[in-house]
């Protein structure tokens, strides 16, 4: 039996028992109402499979200090010092009425509260000099910092706008205009005389505003979490941990998934098994739709992985070793492994699922047609609703028996065998 073919008998068996009972065909109402609570369980068990997923601890939650402290390193500035211990004040102050906001290292803890995997201890540390430089003083200069540059902001503003008026003015006076026919307000004197005036603010609050980050700077809480991001040894480990928990969490993800989905796919396949064998119609109908409904987010997880699990990272690091920077070839390897693993698959699922040996026993003790399964009377050659012929002659006796048994119900000869 040609490929072709068992994919044309296996896609009119699904559809038949998608929508039979006991052999015959569903009314429309019945037929919207399935499909109504397909679409329910469907979005119930996605919902299932993210809340499970999300158990585990992703590598930003579990390494959460990396991004930042990787991007304070890679800084060039003179003033990326500044900028960092800025980032770490918070510089809002809760109101007395207000509940304190927990701390950085309390949130870190409470991230990983009911989650599988643990904080990094580098990050943990981390967190310990965000608050020992989260203090109340330093909230207050930061605070103090932001007044000053919002009045610089302001006279800055200013001063443009005088510019403007005062330019205006000057080439008015250039023109040989009188004074009291300008269109400014403003006279080029005290134009210039306010400039200069705010100027000298501006450079004031510039000069206490480098004396507030100096003193910053200058904490010795400060200094220690500077010495510590200056730590070569311990951003490498926390950089070896962050890439481990890149390389496994798809998978790892997965298998919490699956874990979430076999249980489900199994009791749905029992219980379609079981349905069958009893003709428990409308039953089999059901735990069918609920086997395909729960194989299709497996089916969709598992492709999901081949992208971006552990298969994919060691092809990636293969082609990576044999050809360097060419990794558009791990897409090739998935072009040639794919149809490969799909066929083993299909032939797994037709042995497994499709065997027309297996099918013709249950079906014959039933007294049904081989191939589709539908009642026949007793004596009849062929099914009257797909003229499949039920009878073939031993290859022993020449008496009829039945098609795909393995012996004859005449001369007990195999039927697989040539004659002896």
């Amino acid at each position: 039996m040609t490929i072709g073919r068992q994919l044309r008998r296996g896609w009119r068996t699904f559809w038949r028992r998608s929508r039979l009972v006991n052999n015959e065909p569903l009314n429309r109402v019945s037929l919207i109402v399935i499909i109504l609570v397909d679409i329910f369980i469907l979005i119930n068990v996605f919902s299932g499979l993210a809340e499970i997923g999300n158990w585990l601890l992703s590598p930003s939650q579990a390494q959460p200090c990396y991004a930042p402290w990787q991007a304070y390193r890679q800084q060039t500035g003179g003033d990326r010092h500044w900028q960092f211990i800025e980032q770490q004040i918070r510089d809002t102050l809760p109101q007395p009425s207000e509940t304190r906001p927990p701390t950085f290292l309390e949130a870190l803890e409470q991230s990983a509260v009911g989650k599988l995997g643990q904080i990094s201890e580098s990050c943990v540390t981390y967190a310990r000099y965000q608050d020992a430089v989260n203090t109340t003083v330093n909230q207050e200069r930061l605070r103090l910092l932001r007044q000053k540059q919002q009045e610089i902001d302001s006279l800055e503003a200013t001063n443009q706008q005088i510019r403007q008026e005062y330019d205006s003015t000057l080439l008015e006076q250039l023109a040989g205009q009188p004074t009291e026919q300008s269109i400014n307000l403003v006279e080029a004197a005290k134009a210039k005389a306010t400039l200069e005036t705010n100027n000298r603010k501006i450079a004031t609050l510039n000069q206490e505003k480098a004396a507030l980050q100096q003193t910053i700077l200058n904490e010795p809480s400060s200094q220690t979490f500077l010495q510590f991001l200056a730590n070569d040894a311990t951003f490498a480990t926390l950089e070896a941990e962050y890439q481990h928990s890149q390389f496994w969490y798809p998978s790892l993800r997965f298998l919490l998934q699956a874990l979430f989905l076999v249980p489900l796919i199994g009791v749905a396949w029992g219980v379609n098994r079981y349905a069958d064998r009893h003709q428990y119609g409308l039953v089999a109908l059901m735990s069918w739709h609920l086997l395909v409904i729960f194989l299709i987010p497996l089916i969709l997880k598992i492709f999901e992985l081949l992208q971006v699990g552990v298969l994919f990272r060691w092809l990636s690091e293969l082609v990576v070793t044999l050809f360097g920077d060419l990794l558009f070839l791990v897409r090739y390897l998935y072009i040639l492994i794919i149809p490969v693993v799909g066929f083993g698959l299909i032939k797994v699922a037709q042995a497994l699922f499709l065997n027309p040996h297996r099918q013709a026993a249950g079906r014959a003790q039933k007294q049904r047609c081989l191939r589709c399964g539908k009642r026949l009377q007793h004596g009849d050659r062929h099914c009257p609703h797909c003229g499949y012929l039920q009878w073939l002659p031993c290859p022993s006796c020449q008496q009829p028996t039945y098609r795909h048994l393995p012996y004859c119900r005449h001369c007990g000869a195999s039927t697989t065998l040539p004659p002896s």
